[in-house]
């Protein structure tokens, strides 16, 4: 196993590779082109630039996270073919300077969705959270702005202000698919670019919805242990894998995540390890790695993951904003690196027990 921070690059992180770099057990990141809009094909010279920063730092590029779907082949639009084609473009890409891990979701419209960014708990730090009464009373245009005001004047992966500016047209795109289609769309997808990715040994981790249920009416098709499984029988590839987030999916409470894990197994390319409380049905906040912090079994996670012998890249996902840190809202420094080294204290307590 390779533990890993999420690195949005020197033009968008306000943590940078040195401080990555002296995190115990820590030793690379997943990062992206956080500039390159979702649909647009990769420059490989960025790529390789990208590759040389972060080894320059004595780091291994893990991973990419994300290469954004655009919302035409997510809808199944006329277009989608095209935009297919620039995707397997950057696959060929990433794939010959040996990038062998792309994450990536298949949520329409909005990648991820909270209703505050920065929730003051009860020892001062601040949070992201979710409140499902609030957003029923917001228009997405609404969401949209208040997302835009706690930014910290980060951007935020997913909410890209020149693909969001268009939100109404997006949302009528959308209008006719279905949960049945969107899998389709899906499928189709992942048959055309799992041949690419078999040739240069990428892997393709999906990751859940989040939170795992429908947001402002549109469909959602990665909300459960069931819903990953059918996606990875669907294309039958080595390739066709898992990013295993247990914030996402532990959003809902019925989401059984140790016996996801060990229900995927191999299929577990990826995983994203967080904590969070729920309060009451639909509203959950953000919450420290350590167990007794949140709600999620965060031991049962990890000796989940040391059962199935879980070989691929962890990182621990969102951490509170603590000590006066100034962020990108969920990835400073401080609260990660903390994660980091509960998540291996776990890991090491628990694979000893197995020996």
């Amino acid at each position: 196993m390779k533990m890993a921070l999420r690195w949005f690059g020197p033009s968008f992180d306000s943590v940078s590779l040195h401080s990555i770099r002296q995190i115990p057990g820590v030793s690379g990141v997943v990062s992206t082109l956080p500039d390159l809009a979702a649909g647009m094909d990769w420059p490989r010279e960025r790529i390789v630039d990208l590759k040389h920063t972060v080894e320059a730092q004595g780091l291994e590029l893990l991973g990419i996270e994300s290469v954004n779907i655009h919302d035409s082949i997510k809808a199944g639009t006329a277009d989608r073919d095209m935009y297919i084609e620039r995707y397997i473009n950057t696959l060929k890409s990433l794939g010959s300077v040996g990038i062998d891990l792309v994450c990536y979701n298949f949520m329409p419209v909005f990648d991820w969705t909270r209703t505050d960014l920065a929730k003051v708990r009860e020892d001062g730090a601040t949070v992201l959270a979710y409140d499902q009464k609030l957003l029923d009373a917001l228009h997405p245009e609404e969401m949209l702005a208040e997302m835009g005001k706690k930014s910290n004047n980060f951007l935020l992966p997913g909410w890209e202000p020149e693909r969001l500016g268009s939100i109404r047209e997006l949302f009528g795109i959308y209008q006719s698919v279905t949960t049945g289609s969107l899998f389709e769309n899906l499928v189709y997808f992942l048959k055309a670019i799992l041949p690419t990715c078999e040739h240069y040994g990428i892997t393709m981790a999906i990751h859940p919805d989040d939170p795992p249920w429908s947001v402002f009416g549109l469909p959602r098709i990665v909300k459960n242990g069931g819903d990953l499984l059918r996606i990875t029988q669907a294309v039958d590839s080595p390739h066709n894998c898992v990013a295993l987030c247990t914030g996402s999916l532990g959003s809902n409470p019925k989401n059984d995540l140790p016996a996801i894990i060990r229900s995927l197994g191999g299929k577990i390319a990826f995983a994203h390890v967080r904590n969070l409380r729920h309060t009451a049905e639909g509203i959950f906040e953000e919450a420290a790695h350590y167990a007794a912090d949140g709600s999620l079994d965060m031991v049962g996670i990890m000796e989940a993951f040391v059962d199935i012998g879980f070989s691929g890249v962890m990182r621990p996902d969102h951490g509170r904003a603590i000590w006066n840190e100034v962020s990108l809202p969920g990835y400073g420094l401080y609260d990660r690196a903390l994660g980091s080294q509960y998540l291996w204290g776990l890991w090491d307590a628990l694979s000893r027990n197995t020996e």
